[in-house]
């Protein structure tokens, strides 16, 4: 097959590479550039763009770079100043796959080819005759949460070839093949920002406004913050305060003030009940038709852990979660991933909404 390989510089697009090509397949590689918000050129970028050229030139085929600025610029981070700005807390990452890497791209470029392939830990079954997202064999670095808001068009015209591997083969792999990027760290950037400060990119477009920290229990207050935008429920490190640890478990977007509670153990920090609204089901509803409770696992974050819960449908896109376990920083605004009980299979994704934001 003739296919469009989304490279990063990182090892894991270069091994995805490498394991396609020895499977036969003709490949175009694309880097996908997005500046800085600055207007400044962007050094990790530049060392991303040479590796990718290098990965280019060992296996000797063709590679671009493709630009998706404006796009990732009024679509994704636009996306996450405004959900910030709420009170609640943006995912770009999930936004990022579906708009730009599996959207303006797919649309621009991958289109032409047969497949679009990626680095990221996850794979596809076929059942019944339709794709379905599935989770990778290495359950620390499956990215399913991450993708759990494409389309079922996007998914179908996607090949994940380290789905079927764990991590540490994948290192072993590009130090046997010799890749220049064998050692080269994972990137733990927002989608292709790379090295960017989250706080100083907050800070550059929302500002600093001291606000005061108040403990839930007491009303007393602790001390003063910068913004409630640099805070999300759930939140620990950060605060400035002695005797903790303190968490941040509501936030008073109106007044500008965050409310902490103190302790490891503090039940504040926990909940058992989640809710949704705009569920989406990536291939389709499996449960459409029936009025029960469905036994399913869950992630509220990216982490190797799948809660196991019940899931209920209360009528149009809203859905409710009740984990079996106790869930720490439910934070509204974020994703909440739906997968079977088997951890197998991930079906999409509904936005937490939540009484811990006052407006």
């Amino acid at each position: 097959m003739k296919i469009a390989a989304l490279i990063s510089g990182g090892v894991d697009s270069a091994v995805a590479v490498h394991r396609l090509l020895e499977q036969g397949h003709d490949l175009h590689l694309f880097y996908i550039r997005i500046g800085l918000d600055t207007g400044e050129g962007d050094c990790s970028a530049e060392e991303d763009i040479e590796m990718c050229s290098y990965i280019a030139k060992k296996y000797n085929l063709p590679f671009d770079v493709v630009s998706l600025h404006e796009e990732y610029w009024e679509n994704v981070m636009e996306y996450a100043l405004q959900t910030v700005k709420q009170g609640l807390t943006p995912n770009p990452d999930i936004m990022c796959n579906k708009m730009i890497k599996f959207g303006y791209f797919e649309q621009r470029w991958g289109h032409v080819y047969d497949k679009t392939a990626t680095g990221h830990y996850a794979s596809t079954k076929i059942i019944n005759d339709k794709v379905y997202l599935a989770t990778a064999v290495d359950p620390v670095k499956d990215q399913t949460d991450f993708l759990a808001r494409i389309s079922y068009e996007q998914l179908s015209h996607l090949m994940f070839p380290l789905g079927d591997i764990p991590k540490s083969e994948v290192r072993e792999i590009a130090i046997k093949a010799q890749m220049p990027n064998a050692y080269r760290k994972d990137s733990q950037g927002i989608c292709f920002l790379g090295k960017i400060n989250y706080n100083d990119f907050i800070r550059r477009h929302l500002g600093e406004k001291k606000g005061a920290i108040i403990e839930l229990e007491t009303g007393r207050k602790l001390g003063e913050h910068k913004g409630f935008w640099f805070h999300t429920i759930g939140q620990r490190k950060g605060l400035g305060l002695s005797g903790g640890p303190w968490y941040v478990v509501k936030k008073n977007v109106h007044d500008n003030v965050i409310y902490v509670s103190n302790g490891y153990g503090t039940e504040k920090q926990y909940g058992n009940t989640l809710h949704l609204d705009e569920m989406h089901f990536i291939t389709e509803n499996p449960w459409q038709n029936s009025c029960n409770q469905i036994d399913i696992t869950f992630k509220n974050r990216h982490m190797p852990e799948f809660l196991p819960a019940k899931l209920t449908h209360l009528g149009n896109m809203e859905y409710v979660i009740e984990s079996e376990n106790k869930v720490q920083g439910i934070a509204p605004g974020q994703f909440a991933v739906i997968y079977d009980r088997d951890k197998s299979l991930c079906y999409g994704s509904g936005i937490i909404t939540g009484q811990n934001i006052v407006l």
